[in-house]
């Protein structure tokens, strides 16, 4: 206990300097803002900032990065509740009873709601971070290359479980991530692959150009269908503050929502994504009148907000203490941690615990910031809701061009960078979830290198993964997921939900 405040003390001294005080403040600010203007989440946002973080240091970079997804949560809350549009895909289950509220005259309880149960399920989960980290860090240091592999490959079999849609569909996209992964000369042989003969390819696809074409020139083509349909509440928005019986209400599904999140959170694929669903149909068996729900029922914002915040904080606990992104978001932050030159794992730990006790801090930090930056300025974001996409969009597109030029100052990356954004679109018009392609590129090399270490050391043995106890139970539990999954009464239900 002792020496988990000595830690907290280092990353709060850490957080509290000046420079993080203000990357943390602005990755909260353009947080909220994404997440309350719709069609521009926190991984295609994130996409494009990526190159503005090659001159700040590691832990700024990650500080404000991490303020994005986590606020990007609280500002989609905003778009739900006013303009039954949600800004994140967290914010779906918000639109149902967080916009009747807002018909009734009640926006401002349901915001206000949604703000304190956001914060409230964001310091829980972060203690838990803080709880956990240590012996997590411990535990992985225990694993040897084979175990590395097998854990990868459990974390692909969960991704491709959890991604919506058919799971062939997300066993096709995880094997085109691995497979892109490989493009570019071999470190051992110095042989090049699949880059037939485009000198641009030899060192293989740069991360930021797959990520800001898929997600960042994908998305904005694919909003550019949807028609500008913003059924805005005309209604005054009223007081903040919800009063004595709205909290009696909420705090159970703020509890409850906390748990379920958080504990989602950590499984990879899409476990962020489900605990807002999970908290819902919960909070409605729990009630007493189902029917009030999707009627303005404070329980189906109260729970849902606070399972979507606490589900993005504890995403970042495999991240930081095994080096496995659980999602794209984490994707994209291991992405960022390699740019700056750190290895994602359980030696972030012991080799850069500014950097690992000043996220950790800064998401404390982070959440007061975004516990006001949400509520007093809520009239603000309300004017941004009136942007129309023909002035932001163009916006965008430039941003995105100018960033991804000045990684490598090449012409050819803006080019790739398009043709993947063209990829990205086609994918999404096919039914394609672009996801778990990214976690398989970012988890392949990773996984290519702790193959041949487990191999180099059992001289050319595949048995060294069955023989190692922790290697065989990860390998076990991948093989037993997918095979429920596949079971046809459990994959029934499975689209059922996804449908839902």
């Amino acid at each position: 206990m002792m020496e988990t405040f000595s830690h907290l003390s280092l990353g709060f001294g850490v957080a509290l300097t000046m420079q993080n005080i203000a990357l943390c403040f602005v990755g909260c600010l353009v947080g909220t803002l994404i997440g309350v203007l719709p069609g521009v989440g926190p991984i295609a946002t994130i996409s494009i900032l990526l190159p503005i973080t090659f001159g700040l240091d590691p832990t700024g970079a990650l500080i404000m990065l991490a303020g994005i997804y986590y606020g990007a949560q609280y500002g989609g809350s905003t778009t739900a509740i006013l303009v039954n549009i949600p800004g994140e895909a967290t914010a779906v289950v918000t639109t149902l009873d967080g916009h009747q509220m807002a018909k009734q005259g009640r926006a401002g309880i349901a915001l206000g709601t949604a703000a304190i149960g956001s914060f409230v399920a964001g310091c829980v989960a972060t203690v838990a971070i803080a709880a956990l980290g240590a012996p997590l860090t411990k535990m992985a240091l225990l694993f040897g290359p084979a175990e590395y592999f097998s854990l990868m490959v459990m974390g692909l079999c969960f991704a491709v479980v959890l991604a919506r849609g058919s799971i062939l569909k997300a066993f096709c996209m995880i094997m085109l991530g691995l497979l892109l992964s490989t493009v570019g000369t071999d470190l051992e042989t110095g042989q090049e692959r699949l880059s037939f003969g485009i000198p641009a390819l030899s060192d293989g696809i740069d991360f930021s150009v797959l990520a800001m074409g898929v997600f960042g020139f994908a998305e904005v083509l694919r909003n550019l269908e949807n028609p500008e349909a913003r059924d805005v509440v005309k209604a005054k928005i009223g007081r903040l503050l919800p009063g004595w019986s709205d909290i009696k209400q909420s705090v159970a599904p703020v509890l409850r929502g906390t748990a379920i999140g958080g504990i989602l959170g950590i499984l990879p694929g899409n476990g962020a994504v489900l605990g807002p669903f999970a908290s819902y149909t919960m909070e409605k068996k729990l009630a007493k009148d189902p029917s009030r729900f999707g009627k303005g029922a404070i329980e189906g914002v109260a729970g849902p907000e606070s399972a979507n915040n606490a589900g993005a904080q504890t995403a970042f606990i495999p991240l930081l203490t095994l080096g496995i992104p659980p999602n794209a978001v984490m994707a994209l932050m291991v992405g960022a941690m390699t740019i700056h030159g750190i290895i994602p794992g359980p030696q972030v730990m012991t080799r850069n615990p500014e950097l690992f006790w000043g996220m950790i801090a800064s998401m404390w930090i982070g959440n007061l910031m975004l516990l006001v930056i949400n509520l007093p300025l809520v009239g603000m974001w309300v004017k941004l809701l009136q942007v129309p996409y023909r002035l932001m969009f163009p916006a965008i597109l430039i941003f995105c061009c100018i960033g991804i030029y000045s990684v490598n100052n090449q012409p050819m990356d803006v080019a790739f960078t398009a043709m993947f954004g063209l990829f990205g679109y086609l994918l999404i018009k096919l039914g394609f979830e672009p996801a778990p392609m990214l976690l398989g590129f970012v988890l392949g090399k990773l996984m290519e290198e702790k193959l041949r270490q487990a191999l180099i050391i059992s001289r050319g043995s595949f048995v060294t993964f069955v023989e190692r106890p922790i290697s065989a139970g990860l390998l076990v539990v991948a093989v037993l997921v997918l095979v429920v999954a596949l079971l046809p009464s459990i994959s029934k239900k499975r689209d059922e939900v996804f449908t839902e």
